[in-house]
Formats: C-alpha cells, structure tokens, sequence
C-alpha cells in the first residue's frame, strides 16, 4: 500500500486529495484558497469530518506547509515519508506530452516554455512543483497533463487553417482540455456501460462546468475536442465566449478603442453566461433568474444549450454515429435544467429518448438517464481526475509509467 497525493495548484489556490493506493481509498481531501491574502483559508476534510481555518497564506509554499501539518497534525500520515509520490496537474503539455511523465528538469523546462499558451495556471503548477519537491525530496514526482489525452487527434482535426508555417513554428494548433476528465470518464463508461472493451465504442463526453469542452471518443481514444489552441476556445462557459467569428476582435477593437489585449481580456474574464445574463457566471444564479422571467437568462440558458448541441451533432457525424452521451463536470453532474435544455436541442436529430424526470431524480449521481428505446445512451457521471492522477502515481511508484 502507498500514500499519495493529486494536487491542482491554481494561480491563488491548491487543491488536494489523498489517496490510499492501488485500494484507491480516498484519505482526504481539502483545499487552500486566497493564496496571497491575509484572509486565506486552508480546509481539510476526512471521515466525514471539516475543518477550516482562516490565515494569510503568502504563497504556494506556505499553502504546502500547512496541507502537510495538517496530515500530521489531523493522523492522516504519521511521518511525511509515508508519501510516495506527488501528482500534478498540469493543464497544457503542448506537442510534447502524450502521457503522464516523471516531472524533473526537463518537464519543468518544458512546460515553463509553454507558459504563453497558459499564462495563468503555468507558473502556479511550476510553484506547487517546487513547493511539494523541497518538502518532500525523497517522494517521486509526476506531471498529469490535461492535454495529454487529445494527442491522439489526426491532423486535419488539430491543425488551424492558418498559414502552415505559423502552424509549425510557432505549434499554433488544437490542443483542447480536460482531458485527464475525458478520459476517466471514457474509461468509467467502457467498463460499467460497455463490459470493458473499447473496440468499437463511440463517446461524446460533455465536460460542462464554470469551463467547458466536449470531447469525441472511438475506440477508447480521443478524435476530436472543443478547446482549441487555450481554454478559451470551443463552447460558451461562465466567463469564457468560446468560439466566435475572429474579425470579433479587430471589430471590437475599432468600435471601442481598445486593445487587442483587453478585448482577449474580456472575452475570457467577462464574456460567456456572465457577458450575456449581466448577472452571473453561476448557472445557478442565471437559472434561478430566468424562473423569474429574466429575458436575458432565459436567453443565456438557450444560448448556452445551443452551443453544447451544435458540438454534440458535430461529433455525432465526426464518429459516425454514437452510442453514448455523457454529462460530467459541475453543471454537466448538477444541473438538470442545462441537460434538458441541451437534449431537447439534439433528441429529435439523433433519435433519443430521455427520462427528463429521471434526469431530475438522478442529479449528480451516476445514471443512465435515457429510455431503453433511445438510440443512443445519455449518461450522468461525475468526474475523477483526482483519481486517474493518483492512478499515474501508482504506475510511477512500480515503475510502469
């Protein structure tokens, strides 16, 4: 049996779970977010237990700091050794990432080069990576990386038709997200809905939460993704715009003088379900608002349904056809409104048959919501990616990475 630990270290959060392995016990879990205020909070929960505290956390290393005197202080461990391996989750790995690796120099270099394509969770993973390995130098460390899954893509699925010598120059390409999700979630369908063989299979797996993308799968493996060369691109999200027209910007630019800068600014932090509602990048709060009659939301909700069901018929004909829709992710597990709306949209197209008030009742649980008629299956099931990290940690602990 080895301890080991999933971190997701954001640019002012880590997140963690620890894990009992291969029995894959889940022996908490917990987060510190805030990182650099006075009014940080650090939580832990174990054996249905929660404890809080609020501190100021100056940095990623005191948030490490403290997540370990809290596995001492709270017995989850009782000497830091007891952890074998550190996973990390690294959100792009560009071309040069297929698989999860053992992150050393070489991975750490490699990812500081591709800190343009993600400014914002880059640095933050390449802090976490320096705060675990000087805590705990005798642990093994590895790199999970979201992009890693859609390295299977062909290239007239990745590539922009954009000149190609940008293209290869400057690795100006389809590298989607959340595929460490995509591919828990292929994985958790082909062995409880499929009998454990891939071969043959066609998924569309609809990771929809505050970021959102939708994924293609045959034969156990990625074809297609929604997110393009960032997070930005693909389906509408809380902040995010996702796909629009690129003469958006220059238009936008020209009409309100500003820069190109603030534009993207905007159409990552301002754009998406808070953009269009004026209200919020909740679902919540913009579906609790369109109950109450507020156009807006009530045209955010269509509007944000509209541009999943465009993906899900676009990857029905990129499979060939499909056999299963997943929901996952935040509103994709718990929001029954957002499926409904989104069903409603595609059902007719691709002949599906939905219990709409089992997929009330079964709110995120794991559930198959449509009929036995549908021709294809509809699926609730909520995401691990803290598992399949963990799962990597495993390997690397075996040394079959």
């Amino acid at each position: 049996m080895y301890k080991v630990i999933s971190v997701n270290a954001g640019s002012s959060s880590l997140k963690y779970k620890v894990f009992e392995m291969p029995e894959e016990k889940v022996l908490c879990s917990g987060l510190a977010d805030r990182i650099m205020h006075d009014d940080a909070i650090f939580r832990i929960k174990y054996d249905g237990k929660k404890f809080e505290k609020v501190l100021p956390i100056k940095d990623h290393a005191k948030a490490v700091e403290l997540l370990l005197e809290a596995l001492i202080e709270h017995g989850i461990v009782k000497d830091l050794n007891e952890l074998k391996c550190v996973g990390h989750r690294v959100v792009q790995g560009g071309k040069y990432f297929s698989k999860s690796v053992d992150f050393n120099e070489d991975t750490e270099a490699k990812i500081t080069k591709l800190i343009p394509l993600d400014p914002l969770h880059a640095p933050a993973h390449l802090v976490g990576y320096h705060a675990f390995k000087k805590a705990l130098p005798d642990a093994k460390v590895i790199a999970v990386f979201d992009t890693a899954y859609h390295q299977t893509m062909e290239p007239e699925d990745y590539v922009f038709p954009i000149p190609y010598e940008m293209t290869e120059k400057y690795d100006c390409r389809r590298y989607g997200a959340h595929g460490t999700s995509h591919n828990y979630l292929a994985d958790r369908a082909i062995k409880t809905i499929f009998g454990g063989k891939a071969e043959g299979t066609r998924i569309i797996s609809c990771h929809i939460g505050s970021g959102a993308s939708l994924c293609a799968i045959k034969d156990g493996k990625c074809v297609a993704t929604s997110m393009g060369l960032t997070p930005l691109g693909g389906v509408m999200m809380g902040t995010r715009s996702g796909d629009l027209d690129p003469s958006v910007v220059d238009y936008l630019c020209n009409q309100t003088g500003k820069s190109v800068d603030e534009i993207y600014d905007i159409l990552n932090k301002k754009s998406g379900l808070l953009g269009v509602s004026g209200i919020s990048n909740d679902t919540r709060d913009v579906e609790k608002a369109a109950a109450e009659g507020n156009e807006r939301a009530i045209l955010t909700i269509k509007l944000y349904a509209r541009r999943v069901a465009d993906y899900i018929g676009q990857y029905f004909v990129r499979l060939g056809g499909a056999d299963l829709i997943i929901f996952s992710a935040g509103v994709g597990e718990n929001g029954p409104i957002y499926r409904e709306t989104i069903l409603k949209d595609v059902e007719e197209a691709l002949n599906l048959k939905v219990d709409y008030k089992l997929n009330v009742e079964k709110n995120g649980q794991e559930a198959i919501i449509s009929k036995p008629e549908s021709k294809i299956k509809v699926a609730i099931i909520p995401t691990d990616e803290e598992i399949m990290i963990a799962r990597d940690c495993y390997k690397a602990i075996e040394g079959t990475l």
